[in-house]
Parts: C-alpha cells; sequence; structure tokens
C-alpha cells in the first residue's frame, strides 16, 4: 500500500510551472538586451564560449532536483506487510448520490464537493468501524467494499463525479438494495448505512427497500444535501459551464432538496435525518449515533509498519544538483583560450 505521510507538501509543486514561467520570461528579456548591444555575429564572437543549450539543461536538472525533494518532504510510504488486525466496531457503508442534480451550487462549491468534505471528515473522526463506499445515480455501484483502510477510502472518494455513472437518476432503492447485499447477512445488527442525496427519487421502491434492510437489521441515518428553494444545475463542456441544464420546454432546471422521503427512510429504520447546511456541526451527530450502536468483534487485513521511502528521491535530488552544478554554462569546456576576434596566426 503506497501513501504520503504529509500530502500537504504536494501542494509545494506549484512551485515548478511558477519558476518555469519566471525562467521563460527572463530568458526572452535577455534576448532583447542582447539584441539592443549590437550585431549578433559580434555578441556571438564576444561570448563564443557561451551555450544557451546548456544553460537550459542546468535548468532542467534544477526543476527536476526540486520535483524530487518536494516529493520527498511528502515522504512515500510503503507498507511492508498485511496483517490480521482484531477491532469492536460496525459497518458503515456511505451511499453517495452523484446524478448531475449534485452540481447544483445552492450549498458552495456545490452539494456533491460539500458531500465529499462532510465524509472525509467523518472518516478521519471514525475509530475502529469499517467503512464501504457506494456511488449511485440512476444505477448504483459498489465502489469499495467494507474494510478499515481509511487512507484507501478517502483515495476512492476524492475519485467520485457526476460522470462514474452513465445512466442519470436517482436510484434510492438500488442503492438501499446494494448496501444490504454488501453488509453480512448472517446477522440482524452491527450495520448503518448513510445515504447522501438531494432527496429527488426518480424511481419507485425506496420505500420498500428500507423496510428490507430495516428486516436484516440495518440502520438508514439519511443526509439531505441542498436547499428548499433549490438551484439551477450547470451543464459543462470540456471543463467550462455552457449553461444550465433545461426541460423539454427549454426551461432551466431548478434542483430542490426532497426532504420527505428521507425523513420516511430513517423514520422507519429507527435512523435519523440529517439536513446538511456544510457546517460542521453535522459530523458530531452523525458520530453519536455510530457510536451508540451495539459494536462486533471483526478481524481485517491491514497494511502495517509502513516504510518511509524518502531517502531515495533526496539521493535523485541530490545527484541532480550536483549534476547540475558541474555542468559549464561554456560549449567548449573551461580550457579554451578566450579570443575576441577569431583566431590569430603566427
Amino acid at each position: 500500500m503506497f501513501r504520503f505521510e504529509n500530502e500537504a507538501y504536494l501542494w509545494a509543486l506549484i512551485i515548478i510551472p511558477v519558476l518555469i514561467v519566471i525562467y521563460f520570461i527572463m530568458n526572452s528579456w535577455k534576448k532583447k538586451a542582447m539584441a539592443k548591444m549590437g550585431d549578433d555575429r559580434l555578441i556571438k564572437q564576444l561570448i563564443p564560449d557561451l551555450s544557451f543549450n546548456k544553460q537550459r539543461l542546468k535548468f532542467i536538472f534544477y526543476l527536476a532536483a526540486l520535483f524530487f525533494i518536494i516529493i520527498a518532504l511528502a515522504n512515500p510510504q510503503l507498507g511492508s506487510k498485511l496483517e490480521k488486525v482484531k477491532r469492536q466496531g460496525v459497518d458503515v457503508i456511505v451511499a453517495v448520490d452523484v446524478s448531475k442534480s449534485m452540481l447544483a451550487e445552492d450549498l458552495k462549491p456545490n452539494r456533491l464537493d460539500v458531500a465529499k468534505r462532510l465524509i472525509s471528515k467523518l472518516i478521519d473522526k471514525m475509530g475502529n468501524d469499517r467503512i464501504g463506499l457506494i456511488v449511485f445515480a440512476g444505477n448504483a455501484y459498489l465502489q469499495m467494499p467494507l474494510t478499515v483502510d481509511y487512507a484507501a477510502a478517502k483515495l476512492f472518494l476524492k475519485t467520485m463525479d457526476t460522470n462514474m455513472v452513465p445512466a442519470q437518476g436517482t436510484a434510492v432503492g438500488q442503492a438501499i438494495d446494494l448496501a444490504k447485499q454488501n453488509f453480512d447477512r448472517e446477522q440482524n445488527k452491527f450495520k448503518a448505512l448513510i445515504l447522501l442525496t438531494d432527496g429527488e427519487n426518480h424511481e419507485n421502491g425506496a420505500l420498500d427497500e428500507a423496510e428490507a434492510a430495516k428486516d436484516e437489521g440495518v440502520i438508514i441515518h439519511t443526509l439531505g444535501i441542498g436547499s428548499e428553494e433549490g438551484a439551477p444545475i450547470p451543464v459543462f463542456s470540456r471543463g467550462q459551464r455552457t449553461g444550465y441544464k433545461k426541460d423539454r420546454n427549454q426551461n432551466i432546471i431548478n434542483s430542490k432538496l426532497d426532504e420527505t422521503m428521507l425523513k420516511e427512510i430513517a423514520e422507519l429504520t429507527e435512523g435519523n435525518y440529517f439536513r446538511i447546511s456544510g457546517a460542521k456541526g453535522e459530523i458530531p451527530r452523525i458520530l453519536t449515533e455510530l457510536q451508540n450502536m451495539d459494536k462486533k468483534d471483526f478481524e481485517d487485513r491491514v497494511f502495517t509498519d509502513y516504510e518511509d521511502q524518502f531517502q531515495y528521491f533526496l539521493f535523485v535530488a541530490l545527484l541532480l544538483l550536483l549534476l547540475e552544478f558541474f555542468i559549464s554554462e561554456r560549449s567548449q569546456g573551461w580550457y579554451k583560450k578566450f579570443q575576441l576576434f577569431g583566431s590569430s596566426k603566427e
């Protein structure tokens, strides 16, 4: 298992494109300054050994060294062995709505980003519970089975977007059914489903699936994302907003939070309904509900004894800096005699 111990340092990689831009600006300024000094052929005779190619090579080595230093600071690590770990907790599956309506911006920056941030913070606060991830729109898919590998859960969480599920819609019933199938069906407790959606269900049967889940001991906590006033659904093309989604009559569709069904599902399964406003207050309340559940003993296999790998990247960076230092900017070495106006003949 690969991970970075200090992921925040990776933001420093932004420096590299900035330095490239500065380099090209300075290089352009130098060429213009030299052009003002006189004839190009005369300038080359005055500085015959100067090599712009070697200057570029030194700069590339410097940038590569900086890249490896930043990676070393982030400290890449590898899990050296897989071990069985005994834990006591509950099984929690988080089902996230990734339909296009989750791009509505009544919560900033949009509903889906708010949902992902909330789940990420929830994972950070979890202790010994197993977690699984489901994404759904017109269909539901298991993105990650139940595990205690929280680092892997956060990696999967980052990849969630509205293009993951080709069929559009909000198949809440399918998401509940898929979660039910991935819990331990031999036990009728220790199971919680956290369902995050704007509630705009486009299929029937969600309450029937919730009833079936309750019969297998699944408690469903529903989280409504959005506002009662709603917001239009942005349409993007190649990363640029091109407008808003419209109905058949070319009227802009306003996506609103539908709390009715979510409250019914939560009440039916003895769970709770939470309205997500983007604040941090929901996380302690959700954690309290999970902590109040009966716990079970289980085993899982996780990577342990992570080994630091920063030294290899630091070695490469040092090697590149040494090469950069010893490369001369002269085109023909250190020992060529400097002659101003060509060679003289005896």
